[in-house]
């Protein structure tokens, strides 16, 4: 049975914070709001955790994960930048930066790497979001929340409560998010 927690999206409270990474600390799939719509994670490193992501996605081993990272200096440690620019990040509040991924950033069987990558430049994908990962201290395994048969993510906690109550194990509750159709 998932239990729903409110985390404010712009100033998230600490004790509730510390709450949803003890979760991710024990295992649990998480359900929680991004820039867009909501995803799905859970700590990297965590394979059943990810195979759970997979069955709730309905995706296949090869399914790519998002890296989601605190900040843009955590990356290095999951990515190869040494030909590839890295943008500044100063007064972005959540940016998208794909880059190669390096052969040790696994979590699973593939590297992490957007769905959209090319298979012969496997890349990660990292989103930079400092209040989803900065109190983790480490980075999160990561899949938008599209279940099967749906056409757009899931953008609503309370429906994702509903319909996942015993699927995911937290979701955090960041209001109602706008997808963004790309033109």
């Amino acid at each position: 049975m998932s239990f729903l927690l409110a985390i404010h999206p712009v100033n998230p409270q600490p004790r509730l914070a510390r709450q949803a990474v003890a979760s991710l600390r024990e295992g649990s799939v998480v359900a929680y709001p991004t820039d867009s719509c909501y995803a799905l994670g859970c700590l990297i490193g965590d394979k059943e955790a990810m195979e759970r992501i997979r069955r709730i996605r309905d995706a296949d081993k090869n399914h790519n994960f998002t890296l989601v990272c605190r900040d843009l200096s955590e990356i290095a440690k999951y990515a190869r930048v040494d030909n590839t620019p890295v943008p500044d990040p100063q007064g972005v509040h959540a940016r998208a930066v794909h880059v190669p991924a390096r052969s040790d950033a696994r979590g699973a069987e593939t590297p992490a790497k957007p769905e959209a990558a090319h298979d012969r430049h496997p890349c990660a994908g990292q989103r930079h979001r400092p209040h989803a990962a900065g109190e983790l201290g480490e980075p999160i395994m990561s899949s938008t929340l599209l279940l099967p048969g749906d056409t757009e993510p899931m953008t609503d906690p309370h429906e994702i409560k509903e319909r996942l109550e015993h699927q995911v194990d937290l979701v955090i509750d960041g209001g109602h998010c706008g997808f963004e159709r790309a033109a």
